[in-house]
């Protein structure tokens, strides 16, 4: 079988395979174990992906606004937005002025986003484990391949 095809002005050009472009097979990996682990917690505690990934930013940060969190979480404004407000409604967030700049919104987790999230982090941990099983002896060349393109890309809010 021949890796080109000929285009509509007869000129030949490689056949681009999507399933073995990199992006694309990081962005399917990521997408699948994400879904893995939101079907858990979204059953049990009835939070959504963009809740979970503004959840974990805060209790890693211990605060921060929503352009922090779309910075680091990868994420448009409009969905942290949303995830706050969800959050705050149901008293897992508080919201305050930024402490430094008044145009934005300081947002932590109240003790009740604090306990949710220390029960939810056995499911991600749980998820991490089995990762690493699946991977194996490669799981460490895995996990610095990924650092080096985040690093490489610019991806971790750096």
């Amino acid at each position: 079988m021949n890796d080109d095809s000929v285009r509509g002005d007869g000129a030949v050009q490689p056949v681009f395979d999507l399933t073995q472009f990199t992006p694309y097979k990081l962005a399917l990996a990521a997408q699948l174990l994400s879904e893995a682990l939101a079907r858990q917690y979204r059953q049990r505690f009835g939070i959504s992906i963009p809740d979970w990934r503004v959840l974990v930013h805060l209790s890693h940060s211990g605060g921060a606004s929503v352009r922090d969190i779309e910075t680091s979480v990868v994420m448009e404004k409009s969905k942290v937005s949303r995830a706050a407000s969800r959050l705050e409604g149901r008293g897992l967030v508080a919201k305050r002025p930024h402490p430094e700049d008044k145009r934005l919104v300081h947002l932590s987790l109240t003790p009740e986003g604090q306990a949710l999230v220390a029960e939810i982090q056995p499911l991600a941990l749980t998820l991490q484990a089995q990762i690493e099983a699946d991977l194996g002896a490669g799981f460490a060349d895995f996990a610095k391949a990924l650092d080096l393109l985040a690093d490489k890309y610019n991806l971790q809010g750096g």
